[in-house]
């Protein structure tokens, strides 16, 4: 599935399904969820760092869950948040 560009692949957890359509904490605060992003081990949505809250890395950073990936239509890269790193999910 992910190239081995870091050193959390085995956080993926295979068939995770995104948590909603949506970034949940934008939408109870009233904001508009930028660029939604789904953990790789648990499928939480969060949206990118380009929104006020960042969710996607406040998830990563109360979880420790490292994995991330773009669910924007078309996309196939995800990023690790410990290596700091791309990862191809093509």
């Amino acid at each position: 599935m992910a190239e081995k560009t870091c050193s959390h692949t085995n956080q993926i957890v295979d068939g995770v399904k995104p948590s909603g359509a949506s970034c949940d904490k934008c939408v109870a605060a009233g904001t508009r969820p930028v660029q939604l992003r789904m953990c790789l081990t648990c499928g939480h949505v969060g949206c990118c760092d380009s929104t006020p809250g960042k969710h996607a890395t406040a998830h990563f950073k109360d979880t420790g869950h490292a994995l991330m990936r773009s669910i924007e239509p078309g996309a196939t890269w995800g990023w690790c948040y410990v290596d700091e790193r791309m990862l191809d999910l093509k």
